[in-house]
């Protein structure tokens, strides 16, 4: 008798028995989908990393520093960098001869040992204890100088004390202040201005945009008229004006921009909605008695994402450029607040004779505005792979 169960055909997996694998692929939402196309991008991935990198120097470097991005060392004045620390020790005494001559008193010996100085100093009268004073004041010793012994009757005496070392990895500019300090913080400034007006105008734009494409006809027209006559308006002559009547701040600089850097978003967001509104999901929520505000909120936006976080990874770096432009230019931070414009803008005054002033802060900012590009040309096509 032939087996029933061998003759009959495997009717294979049913429909619950798909496998784990396959259930997840297909419960991925279209975010989600994306997310795993750009963690294919090695460049967007890398720019991603470098960007971070970036920002932990920026923000968390001036907190492990010793020195303030304010703080001046006359001794070091646009000293070049270098790992060593400061002072050499074939310069530290010649500092020590200026010190005797300005306390008066002749330099007699001189010797370093175990970061320690003892420097012997005479005259034809008693030295005065409060000749200490003198050499407290020098930024190359520790300020904690004492009299390690006394001879002939107080003629000749020893002085004992720390030597203060200092590093300058980048050098220092032209009034002694630490270049290294000065470009984290500098970093600060352009990557929150650049975040916070590229925050204004998404805003802004995302809104109006949506506004002026969903509602159309006359509205819509007297809309776009509007960014066309802000279109027309100088930038450069627009900050200058904010900056005659408001004088310069951080806080303006951001809101001039971001009032200037919307009108792009506001024209690619109304493209958009305009498209968007014919779709049936549109024409459904109006059938089911929604009101315009919440058909533009939970549909229109919504839907405009993808275009607006690529072209947000594109306004950060332009508007990081028009900071440094505007700093470039006189109109940014004011001293002793820097950015890296007005790093750069110093540095390019002072290119032959301390070309390190240039080179430091114009590297970080190009290797920002290219992490920046790598990261929104990933973002797009994860959100549009068929542009790829």
């Amino acid at each position: 008798m032939t087996d029933l169960a061998s003759t009959t055909p495997d009717p294979g997996p049913l429909p619950g028995d798909l496998p784990e694998t396959t259930a997840e692929a297909r419960g991925r939402s279209l975010f989600q989908l994306a997310l795993l196309r750009l963690r294919r991008n090695r460049a967007a991935m890398t720019g991603l990393l470098v960007l971070v990198l970036v920002s932990l120097f920026s923000f968390v470097g001036p907190h492990l520093s010793n020195h303030r991005y304010d703080e001046v060392f006359p001794s070091y004045v646009a000293v070049p960098p270098s790992l060593q620390p400061w002072p050499r020790t074939e310069s530290l005494e010649g500092v020590v001869e200026g010190v005797a001559r300005r306390a008066r008193v002749e330099l007699a010996a001189f010797e370093i040992e175990n970061g320690e100085f003892r420097a012997t100093i005479r005259n034809d009268e008693p030295i005065d204890p409060r000749v200490l004073r003198y050499f407290d004041r020098v930024n190359e010793l520790t300020g904690a100088s004492r009299i390690a012994e006394t001879r002939e009757d107080g003629r000749e005496v020893v002085v004992a004390g720390g030597v203060s070392q200092q590093y300058f990895p980048f050098g220092t500019d032209r009034n002694g202040r630490d270049l290294m300090v000065r470009t984290m913080v500098g970093g600060q400034i352009s990557l929150v201005i650049g975040i916070l007006a590229s925050l204004v105008s998404l805003v802004i734009g995302v809104v109006y945009g949506a506004v002026s494409g969903y509602v159309g006809g006359r509205v819509d027209n007297l809309m776009m008229r509007l960014i066309e006559i802000l279109y027309s308006l100088p930038f450069v002559f627009l900050v200058i004006m904010l900056v005659a009547f408001f004088g310069r701040s951080f806080v303006l600089i951001f809101v001039a921009i971001g009032l200037v850097e919307w009108l792009d978003m506001a024209r690619i967001v109304r493209g958009q909605t305009l498209s968007i509104k014919r779709r049936e999901f549109v024409a459904a929520a109006e059938a089911m008695g929604l009101s315009d505000g919440q058909i533009v909120r939970r549909h229109v936006v919504p839907n405009t994402v993808g275009p607006v976080v690529v072209f947000v990874t594109i306004v950060v770096p332009k508007v990081i450029l028009l900071e440094s432009f505007l700093s470039f230019l006189g109109l940014g931070v004011q001293a002793p607040l820097t950015s890296w414009g007005a790093l750069i803008s110093d540095g390019a005054q002072t290119i032959q004779a301390a070309p390190w002033l240039l080179v430091f802060p114009a590297i970080l900012f190009c290797v920002t505005l290219f992490a920046l590009n790598f990261i929104g040309d990933g973002l797009r096509d994860a959100f549009d792979p068929r542009d790829r």
